[in-house]
């Protein structure tokens, strides 16, 4: 039963959390916690999704306008004493491609490009009690960066790299005789104070809220090598507003959300021999109907993946693949395109040690 544990986290590197809600590329699982003995671990993964829209009844295509990226994660943990353990994680919280074909004319957004990227260090202490309860938490030291061009509005943004420090607290109950494990996360919002560019000239900047989130992660098993797993996770999204000073104030916000978004996944993992196990996961988010941003086109999804994991002597390197299928979605003014009928595939590969 200790491989096939593996499966909870199996498709972390497939798809990363992509498109899951807002600008989410990362889960911020505490997973790696509860691994045995000191651990290291390395992900990858590339996310290609198709989305396109248009105007005019339909004869105005916008083609393809979300690009595809890859995210990494890198995680490494350690006991101290039989009673506490650590944890560093490197990853990429939330990012954005956006790039409207120029070809697309007379789509009004054609040849306008949005990019986000970020990065955060995140360092977790847990402490295990008696009655297998435990309580854990940390820093997290986050850093972000966008640059924005919409020719036809002629409008650009670049905005320094600012980093600022949030935080993270949870608590964890297992049964290690059924592998059973529910986990309860809160992350704290982090604020930054962005300086910005735009047009070419300095203005007075703004603010930007990486929203607070909670996530439930749990697992249990069921049967004789077999896994139930799965994960829910809350973010407020209504509170990640990207308001720059000189973005035309009749168009409202550059970048908002109608409402916050809560992710459901849930998964069976299967250890077929000492070196082999397998898992199937599905994945919902609910759509709410509202209008969207043009910077991010969809709402709502549901996607299902397979991932495969193979065992030998102290390693462990996990494969996985995800079909996305993105909720439709009509964005606002100006343009007010409809988008319908997109996806992604999500491809990963993570390679976990212990020593």
């Amino acid at each position: 039963m200790k491989r096939i544990l593996l499966a909870s986290t199996a498709l972390a590197a497939a798809a990363t959390g992509a498109y899951a809600g807002g600008v989410e590329r990362s889960t911020q699982s505490v997973a790696i916690l509860f691994e045995q003995g000191r651990y290291v671990e390395l992900s990858y993964g590339h996310f290609d999704p198709t989305v396109e829209g248009a105007v005019g009844a339909g004869t105005v295509s916008s083609g393809d306008m979300a690009g595809s990226y890859n995210s990494w994660s890198l995680g490494y943990k350690m006991d101290i004493g039989d009673r506490m353990a650590l944890a560093l994680i490197l990853d990429q919280p939330i990012g954005a491609n956006v790039d409207y074909p120029a070809s697309a004319f007379p789509y009004p957004l054609a040849g306008s490009t949005a990019e986000l990227t970020s990065s955060a260090i995140t360092a977790l202490l847990r402490y295990k009690f008696e009655n297998n309860v435990s309580v854990y938490g940390g820093l997290r030291y986050e850093t972000v960066h966008g640059e924005v061009s919409l020719p036809f509005l002629g409008y650009t943004l670049n905005t320094n790299h600012d980093s600022e420090l949030g935080y993270v607290v949870g608590v964890s109950w297992e049964k290690p005789e059924i592998a059973a494990r529910v986990a309860l996360t809160y992350n704290s919002a982090i604020t930054h104070d962005l300086e910005s560019v735009e047009g070419g000239i300095a203005t007075s900047g703004f603010e930007t809220e990486v929203p607070q989130s909670v996530n439930l992660e749990f697992q249990t098993g069921i049967a004789k090598d077999t896994l139930l797993f799965g994960s829910i996770r809350w973010v407020d999204w209504t509170a990640f507003i990207i308001d720059p000073p000189g973005y035309p104030a009749p168009l409202g916000n550059l970048v908002d959300y109608a409402s916050d978004r809560v992710t459901y996944n849930l998964g069976i993992g299967r250890r077929f021999n000492d070196n082999w196990s397998g898992a199937v996961t599905i994945g919902y988010e609910k759509s709410d109907g509202s209008t969207t941003g043009n910077l991010g086109p969809t709402d709502g999804m549901k996607s299902i993946g397979l991932a495969a994991i193979y065992t030998v002597d102290n390693m462990k390197i996990t494969g996985g693949i995800r079909y996305v299928d993105l909720g439709d979605a009509t964005t606002n003014p100006p343009v007010s395109g409809v988008f319908t009928g997109n996806s992604g595939i999500g491809v990963g590969l993570k390679i976990g040690y212990s020593f």
